[in-house]
Order: structure tokens, then C-alpha cells, then sequence
């Protein structure tokens, strides 16, 4: 699915660099830690008053240079934005991957801004929109992230011959209780199933459909699988429909009329098809677990960023549930740069220089991905209101 992924063979693909975006996972470490050398505007003329003297006390050395170092990450994200921007305005050829350098740009910016509050605590400002940590993010700079946005909206709308749903949140439920119920789940825990891969869909893709991808050429589709993965999950989708079938006989004709609808189109660009083979190559077989990862994390969001954690670091993550101690077990090198890659402890020296964390660490530090479970949490309620 659409971040990923540290496998049995140390392969990394697509990671959730998520702020807003389905992302890649790219060696990274290197570039966050450069800053961009560009000269920016300076941003006023920063001091710290002292309290006996009533008067601004001089920078130190490292303070200085890391409210230089913010100042040429901020200034280098926005001029990446303008350049973007201009040449999709005037139909310019884009070149590959051209969300990568604009996403590297802002990890950059929040990363140094990281720095500067860690140096100068004061700098700390007023709560943002979008709910970030506000040591980490500086709320004046949220018109730049609004545009980010919109570019990556533009950048990966879905293509042409695309099948979208008129109900892409109730298929994700569907097809998720669906093969919880095959699973063996009871009620209440295919509910959370349901629940659960709703965060997915909003992790991977933002809730948006049959969506491309502007920092990789290999994973796509509403649950940003690449081609092995969707053939896989179609091939154990062939093998539980038929128990399915048999308790749901109108999602397996639902199934039906998408396959016939979705004939030789790669099966990603059909929503139903790419959730369902999505879910079934990755997540199904953690689905009898759910029981007792709901009693470990009673938390919906815990539940939804562990789930995410399959998606990131597959064998570490399956290796913590079945320790008996999940939220202890801990991971270490050279797992924590996928974790970075998918922006968890990948902003600031201090997050940054990490060789190891607790599964209960690592999903504090998920923060990014807060925003999207809540509303996938929020459209669940509507969807069951219903």
C-alpha cells in the first residue's frame, strides 16, 4: 500500500512522508540533514530578552545558525512551490517523480524548524490548523502547506479511464467487515476492522480514489499497491470469496459487476478492486489478531497507526505482535530509517539521531498521521449512523 516498506528482503518502496501525501520512501537521512543553501528574506531580527536587564540578549552561535538554517529551508520550500506551480500553469512538462523535491523541501523545513525551537524554545508559536506539534511547525507557513496540497492534488489526480465508487468510505468498511467476518472475527471486532482499514485509506491516499503518485512511478490506486501486491491480494481474494459469498451473497455480486466492469484495466484504478486486493495482501492475515490488539490499544487511533506500522515495517511490526509485550518491544537500526522515510522521528537532529524505539514510541511520534485517523474515525461513526 501507499508508503511502505521494510520486508523479509530489506526493500524499501513507497513511504507515508505523509504530511498530506502518499509518498516514497527514498534515503532521505542524507538530504534532511542538508539544508538548502539558498538565501532567503531575513525574518526579523530575533532576540531573547533577558528578564534581570529588560533587553535583548545577543544570539549564541548555534542558535544563530539554526534560525539561518530555517530561514534557507523555508525560503528553499517556498521557491520549490513557486517553480511547480509555474510550470503547471503554463503546461510546462513536469519532470519524474515531481512531488520528491517538493516533499523533501517541506520535511526540510519542518526538520529545521525543529531545530530552531529545540535551540531557541521561544521561537515555540501559536497552535497551527493543522494540528501539528507547534514546536515543530511554525503556523505562519501554513499558506505554503495549503499549496503544497493543492500541487500533489493536482499532481496525482486520477487518470483518464480511472472507475471510481459513489461510495468509496462504505466499500473500505464493506469489504473490510466483509473479510474480517471470513476471518472469523465476531461482530464487534470486524467492526473495528472496518474501522481500522478506513484509516488506511486516509493514510495512504488522503480519502481521495484511484489516485497517482508524485514521488513514485510504482505504487498507485486508492491503497497505493504496486503491481505485486495486487496480484497477490487478488489471488486470496479468489481464495476466501467463496465464504464469503456464502454469508454476503450482495457484496459477492457487488464483486462480480466490479471485475466485469474493471475487465483488462489494471485493477488499482478500479476502487473496489484495489481496496479489496489491497487489504487481503496485506492486513487480512492480522485480522484475528484484532482482538487482542484492541484490548492492548484500546485507542482507535493506536489501533489505525499500527495497522499503518504493517504497512511501513511489515516483519518488525509482526514480530512486536507476537512478542507478548507489543508495546514494549523494541525496534532498532536499520529499521528506523524506514521509519523516518515515513516521517516518524524525521524532524530535528535530536529525532533524527534515534537508533532505536518502542512500538509505544513510535506510535507517539506517528503525530503526522493524527489528523487523517480522526477523520476516517469520523466518516466510520457517519457511515454506521447510517
Amino acid at each position: 500500500m501507499g508508503m511502505k516498506k521494510f520486508a523479509t528482503a530489506p526493500t524499501a518502496t513507497l513511504a507515508l512522508g505523509l504530511f498530506f501525501t502518499p509518498t516514497v520512501s527514498i534515503a532521505i537521512d542524507a538530504i534532511i540533514s542538508t539544508v538548502a543553501s539558498l538565501v532567503s528574506p531575513a525574518i526579523g531580527n530575533l532576540s531573547v530578552m533577558s528578564p534581570a536587564m529588560g533587553q535583548p540578549d545577543a544570539l549564541t552561535k548555534k542558535q544563530s545558525d539554526a534560525l539561518s538554517a530555517y530561514d534557507n529551508a523555508a525560503s528553499d520550500f517556498e521557491s520549490i512551490l513557486d517553480q511547480r506551480c509555474a510550470q503547471i500553469n503554463s503546461n510546462q512538462r513536469l519532470p519524474n517523480l515531481p512531488g520528491q523535491a517538493l516533499y523533501l523541501a517541506r520535511i526540510n523545513m519542518m526538520s529545521a524548524y525543529k531545530d530552531l525551537t529545540d535551540a531557541l524554545p521561544a521561537k515555540i508559536g501559536r497552535p497551527n490548523k493543522f494540528g501539528l506539534p507547534p514546536a515543530y511547525f511554525e503556523a505562519q507557513k501554513e499558506p505554503l502547506v495549503d499549496e503544497y496540497r493543492a500541487l500533489f492534488d493536482i499532481m496525482e489526480a486520477p487518470p483518464a479511464n480511472a472507475q471510481k465508487s459513489a461510495t468509496p468510505f462504505k466499500d473500505v468498511v464493506d469489504l473490510a467487515i466483509a473479510i474480517a467476518r471470513a476471518k472469523g472475527l465476531d461482530p464487534a471486532n470486524a467492526e473495528a476492522a472496518g474501522r481500522i482499514s478506513l484509516g488506511l485509506f486516509f493514510a495512504e491516499t488522503n480519502g481521495h480514489q484511484n489516485v497517482g503518485n508524485g514521488r513514485s512511478n510504482t505504487y498507485k490506486g486508492s491503497f497505493q499497491t504496486g503491481p505485486s501486491e495486487d496480484k497477490n491480494g487478488r489471488r486470496k481474494w479468489a481464495a476466501i470469496k467463496p465464504v464469503i459469498a456464502a454469508f454476503d451473497p450482495a457484496l459477492s455480486a457487488r464483486d462480480d459487476r466490479e471485475e466485469a466492469r474493471a475487465g483488462d484495466l489494471d485493477h488499482r484504478f478500479n476502487h473496489w478492486t484495489a481496496v479489496r486486493d489491497a487489504l487481503m495482501g496485506e492486513h487480512a492475515d492480522i485480522f484475528p489478531q484484532i482482538s487482542g490488539i484492541v484490548k492492548t490499544l484500546p485507542n482507535p487511533i493506536d489501533q489505525m497507526k499500527l495497522f499503518e506500522l504493517i504497512q511501513i515495517i511489515p516483519s518488525p511490526t509482526r514480530s512486536a505482535l507476537k512478542s507478548g509485550d507489543l508495546v514494549n518491544y523494541r525496534i532498532s537500526d536499520p529499521i528506523m530509517g524506514y521509519l523516518r522515510n515515513n516521517s516518524i522521528f524525521a524532524f530535528g537532529q535530536a529525532d533524527r539521531a534515534r537508533t532505536s524505539a518502542t512500538v509505544r514510541e513510535i506510535l507517539d511520534a506517528m503525530w503526522l498521521y493524527n489528523g487523517k485517523f480522526e477523520r476516517a474515525r469520523s466518516k466510520f461513526d457517519e457511515i454506521k449512523a447510517r
